[in-house]
């Protein structure tokens, strides 16, 4: 027997069974999966007081003894990082409190060693350390805290479904094959199995696994099961049983049968006229979209420049790694509805295009989630609930598919590599004269956000800057690799790379310090944006702040001392700027309601999901600023299709300026209507909300009181992300590397964020530095490496995200802005922090060794290597 939480368990594990799985068999949801590896710390429990990853501790192992878990932990860690904020989606929390019920005194003393084992992909650590040191934030808390530490909030496994059926999948071992033939009959009979499809299962509609307000947006290239494939790992067909293994095992004996076809990896050789053609019949010569523009004229410009760069830049194929991985449960309610609880950034896009690809109304698909573990961009996807749904229409049984962490390296999207060759020129007084990129981008095997990638990294990367004369030339190209798709910073971060390391040489060449050069030419008020084309479109100036976050950089910059170190290591600093829309373009649209019901309670109904983004506490945080009540007095209702008519999704950093603006609008509404309700009631002359009460003439009456008597009161509003803002971000680094190794120290790291009216400094803090050390992994350590389309690593151990010991701690500044545009003048700060951190290392680096450092990410072996073999240049 196991003794779990003070409950004796009966049951004997399975053979080989992990603990992981036989806790959470047994309902204990608070044990999560990061990773089945024993690399992340998201299942930690205790075990006889001693903390363990369940998920590689056999299940036998624990037969008489005590195994603890987050939800009956009772320990002091759990309201610490309650009141320092220590999380963002939470998704990893209860295996973080749980080490940290265990830890020494002497160990917390050193959290880079004894946090080793736990990985956090969305707060960049501080609020962490805040938490252990027994700091209380000063913002309103997330209205889900208490259930996060104790691992209680839902995610979208955390659930017991009578007659689940699992999905597993045979993936395809080539990159390019098409299937002569599928055998599925001795699967069919093996024990536990319920459905096999194929192919031949598979809807004939053509759809893009990105989600878009217009579906059209994207390449529709893809079906639920196609008879070619094209990447190592795609889906080829599914087994549907009553358990995981026996999926598994049916699997196993499905016989498939390939003509291999010739297949293309560089992005380069994908584009020559006798190359294998992905999809010849949508994309010619394998290309998913192209940008050619030009305003002014380049080549007259740098024929009369005073100084000229021109450089070519590699960004690496990049892995999300939210911690919850993509999965789904489906099933049919009492009305036959077809129901999908998913782990997706965008439930809305993800019924309407369900919907249409197995021809059945809106009306009779619900999508909704819970609490999502993180999404940085990969669930602005469909992988997981289009098979889901295939399953359950096909059974009439509830179904559910979890990705591995190994699929997603071989299932999932990627962030898309890049080659940037940017020409830039100036004269002599540093007036940016030119400046012009070529872009190939890698779509991968399927186009996904390729097109909308490509275009909004050669967007604002390029509109920031006052330039005469600006030229494009962009390609999203199709090869045998891994798909690409929507990523942290969606294509600005690649462009920015390239563009503002050209502009640190530049500058350099003219002897101008790079703060210095950038205000010389950054765009302002009154300009137009201008890229490729002169843009005449809802994009303005509801604030600004760029100058002064390039003030605020510098000064930081130079208050601090540069230590002594040995000889050996070189000293350096480096910056760089970043503009982005506060909004996406070409439709986001979100309703909320807002309603005071007869007992008191304030209700907000809105689609936006919570994946660690804050918005949750930020519509809360809106609401209760109407009717005078405290945040944790508001009930959210969210992220179901159910709820409210439409929601875009929560991608495009557009949770609080779009959503909560529709929410802010909404309790306005309301608020009147209870004003109006208490005159009718009272016949007052002065009617106010104030304090949590309606005030008539004098008297206070509680909103419940008022509701009571009146009837429920509700309000509705729609945002439809028009006029959109920008917003400006700036780093600045100072290193030290070692010429011997090659290795980066960061002594210094600072960030200026023009995020407007800051309306929870704790929550956009942790997204600046959330967003700054996933930068640094792109930067200094993440990359996919793909040898003829098979990624080189699929686990984490082999994949290095920063963990607690990589990241240094930012300093953030903030510009003293009010948006017009945003709610109570705030501005979008999910994506923007993650754009100008690779650069700003990057000219850190060429300051400090003298030589440019061009491929990313910029590890020891890339620098030393750079050192030895690159003379120095000015």
């Amino acid at each position: 027997m196991i003794t779990v939480n003070g409950r004796g368990v009966a049951d004997e594990p399975r053979p080989g069974q992990c603990l992981r799985t036989f806790l959470r068999e047994h309902a204990q949801f608070d044990v999560k999966k990061g990773c089945d590896a024993g690399d992340c710390g998201a299942c930690t429990v205790l075990v006889d007081e001693q903390p363990v990853h369940s998920c590689i501790t056999p299940a036998y192992r624990a037969s008489g003894k005590t195994v603890t878990t987050a939800a009956a932990l009772n320990h002091p860690i759990q309201n610490q990082f309650q009141e320092a904020m220590g999380f963002q989606c939470g998704y990893c929390t209860p295996g973080m409190v749980v080490t940290g019920s265990a830890l020494t005194p002497s160990q917390c003393a050193d959290l880079p060693r004894a946090l080793k084992g736990n990985l956090c992909r969305c707060t960049g650590y501080r609020s962490i350390r805040d938490a252990f040191a027994g700091k209380v934030a000063e913002s309103p808390r997330p209205p889900a805290a208490a259930q996060i530490v104790t691992g209680t909030e839902p995610y979208t496994l955390d659930t017991s479904v009578p007659g689940l059926l699992h999905v597993a999948i045979v993936a395809s071992p080539h990159a390019h094959a098409r299937i002569t033939e599928i055998d599925t009959v001795q699967a069919e009979a093996m024990p536990g199995v319920v459905a096999v499809l194929t192919y031949k299962d598979s809807p004939a509609t053509r759809y893009s696994t990105a989600r878009h307000h217009f579906y059209t947006d994207d390449p529709e290239d893809t079906v639920v099961f196609d008879r070619v494939v094209r990447h190592i790992g795609q889906r080829v067909a599914a087994v549907v049983a009553d358990s995981v293994g026996a999926a598994q095992r049916a699997c196993a004996a499905i016989r498939v049968e390939y003509h291999i076809l010739d297949a293309v990896f560089d992005p380069e050789e994908a584009c020559a006229a006798n190359a294998p053609q992905l999809h010849a019949d949508i994309a010619a010569r394998n290309t998913v979209a192209e940008l050619h523009g030009e305003t002014g004229d380049v080549a007259a410009a740098l024929a009369e420049a005073h100084a000229v760069v021109r450089g070519t830049w590699h960004t690496a194929r990049v892995q999300h790694v939210h911690m919850e991985t993509h999965a789904s449960i489906g099933w049919l309610d009492d009305a036959g509805r077809l129901v999908i609880r998913t782990s997706s950034q965008v439930p809305f896009l993800t019924r309407d295009e369900l919907a249409r690809i197995f021809g059945r109304t809106r009306e009779s698909v619900r999508v909704f989630t819970e609490r999502v573990g993180g999404g940085f961009g990969a669930k602005q996807e469909m992988f997981t609930e289009d098979v889901v749904a295939l399953a359950v229409l096909k059974t009439g049984r509830p179904v559910q598919y979890e990705f591995t962490r190994t699929d997603e390296f071989y299932r999932s999207a990627c962030r898309h590599p890049m080659r940037v060759t940017v020409t830039a020129a100036a004269d002599e007084n540093g007036t940016l004269t030119a400046l012009s990129a070529e872009v190939l981008s890698d779509a991968g095997a399927y186009g996904n956000h390729s097109p909308g990638v490509m275009f909004h990294g050669c967007s604002e990367s390029i509109a920031q800057y006052r330039c005469a004369n600006k030229r494009v030339d962009a390609r999203a190209v199709y090869t045998n690799n891994p798909p690409s798709g929507a990523f942290r910073g969606y294509g600005l971060g690649q462009l920015m790379f390239g563009i503002e390391c050209a502009l640190d040489d530049v500058a350099r060449k003219l002897r101008i310090n790079p703060f210095e050069f950038r205000r010389r030419n950054v765009v302002r008020p009154g300009d137009s944006f201008v890229d490729a084309v002169v843009h005449d479109d809802d994009l303005m100036f509801g604030s600004y702040g760029f100058t002064e976050c390039l003030d605020l950089a510098e000064q930081a910059l130079r208050r601090k001392d540069i230590p002594e170190l040995p000889q050996y290591m070189r000293v350096g600093e480096g910056m760089a700027a970043a503009m982005i829309a506060t909004i996406p373009p070409r439709g986001h649209i979100a309703d909320a309601s807002v309603s005071v019901e007869e007992d008191g309670t304030v209700t907000v109904r809105v689609g936006t999901v919570e994946f660690g983004n804050g918005t949750t506490t930020v519509h809360a945080q809106l609401a209760a600023r109407v009717f005078g009540i405290t945040p944790d007095a508001v009930r959210i209702a969210q992220s179901d299709t159910d709820v409210v008519e439409h929601d875009t999704g929560a991608f495009g950093s557009a949770g609080i300026v779009v959503a909560g603006k529709a929410v802010y609008q909404a309790a306005r509404h309301a608020a009147d209507q209870l004003c109006k309700a208490a005159r009718e009631l009272t016949a007052a002359s002065d009617v106010r909300i104030e304090g949590g009460a309606v005030v008539c003439d004098g008297h206070a009456m509680p909103l419940g009181e008022v509701a009571a008597r009146y009837g429920r009161i509700e309000a509705s509003a729609r945002h439809d992300g028009t006029p959109r803002s920008v917003a400006f971000n700036v780093h600045a680094f100072r290193v030290a590397v070692d010429t011997r190794t090659g290795i980066v120290t960061i002594l210094q790291s600072v960030h200026a964020a023009d995020a407007g009216t800051v309306l929870n400094e704790e929550q956009c803090r942790a997204q600046i530095e959330g967003g700054v050390a996933q930068a640094l992994g792109s930067a200094l350590w993440e990359e996919i490496p793909v040898q003829e389309g098979r990624p080189l690593v699929d686990t984490l151990r082999n994949y290095h995200i920063p963990q607690f010991a990589d990241v240094p701690e930012t300093e953030i500044y903030f510009a003293d802005t009010h948006d017009e545009f945003g709610p109570l003048g705030a501005k979008s700060m999910s994506e923007s922090p993650y754009n100008p951190v690779a650069p700003a290392l990057a000219n850190a680096i060429r300051d400090a060794i003298g030589v440019r450092v061009r491929e990313l990410p910029m590890n020891a072996v890339r620098v030393w290597r750079a050192l030895q073999e690159q003379a120095p240049h000015e």
